[in-house]
């Protein structure tokens, strides 16, 4: 670990404190669950059904959980239940410093939460990672049974996204995170949903067009036309959250 991955990979925000399920209007369940490191997380959790998907949501290098909380409103309207949780050193999550080796521990916490504590099946996560958070579901996905993937503006690793910002310069020699999706895709054989704004001007779509091209048999390649890195579900709104569903009923079989 690298104490330049604190000023370049990591950009976590502090808790405000608000009623934020009333300010939402979401029955937003506080949900305080421990690694197996030892980090104490907090996250939302939002049931729409005892019987319905779960998305299990990894987000990505920036604020903290408030921060998606408009986006959580629109994914929990289409009636999937959805865990959407901080990573150490953000929101409330306790602990040390963010770090690589960190989130995936602290995604694995999350998910054996849902198996464990709420008794989940597997066969109803969904995992769902954007931006950065696309490398820590994908780890997921390589350590735990899930029923579908999801990964929107990601991209293939840290050393490519360091690359197309520095001209080529191997700025990733001096960061000690490398977050190589790239490396997991091939043997993932559950259902992908790759998203991409074609405007994404923080990870260009060039490079979720490789992850893509890397990932496994089944799959699915949504371009997302006139969006950014933050606004993919806004610029497309109802049709993404159509393709979403329609992609979850697939995978599952509805």
């Amino acid at each position: 670990m690298s104490f330049l991955d604190q000023f370049f990979v990591y950009h976590p925000d502090p808790w405000q404190d608000r009623d934020w399920s009333r300010f939402s209007g979401l029955p937003l369940e506080d949900v305080w669950f421990q690694t197996a490191d030892g980090a104490r997380l907090f996250g939302w959790y939002v049931e729409a059904a005892a019987d319905r998907p779960v998305i299990l949501w990894c987000h990505g290098n920036a604020g903290n959980i408030i921060n998606r909380l408009d986006n959580l409103r629109l994914l929990c309207q289409t009636g999937l239940s959805v865990f959407l949780f901080d990573y150490r050193g953000y929101g409330k999550s306790q602990s040390a410093r963010p770090h690589e080796v960190g989130l995936y521990e602290d995604a694995y916490g999350a998910y054996d939460y849902l198996t464990r504590i709420r008794r989940i099946r597997p066969e109803r996560i969904v995992l769902f990672g954007r931006s950065l958070g696309a490398s820590v579901a994908g780890e997921l996905a390589a350590q735990r049974p899930a029923v579908a993937l999801i990964l929107e503006s990601s991209f293939p690793s840290i050393e490519a996204v360091a690359k197309t910002h520095y001209a080529g310069f191997p700025a990733h020699w001096f960061l000690g995170a490398t977050f190589r999706l790239v490396d997991r895709l091939p043997s993932l054989s559950l259902p992908k949903l790759i998203i991409h704004g074609d405007q994404d001007d923080i990870i260009p779509i060039e490079l979720g067009r490789q992850v893509f091209d890397q990932a496994k048999q089944p799959k699915e390649w949504y371009v997302i036309s006139g969006a950014n890195h933050n606004d993919t579900y806004a610029v497309a709104g109802r049709a993404y959250f159509q393709r979403l569903v329609e992609f979850i009923r697939k995978a599952i079989g509805m």
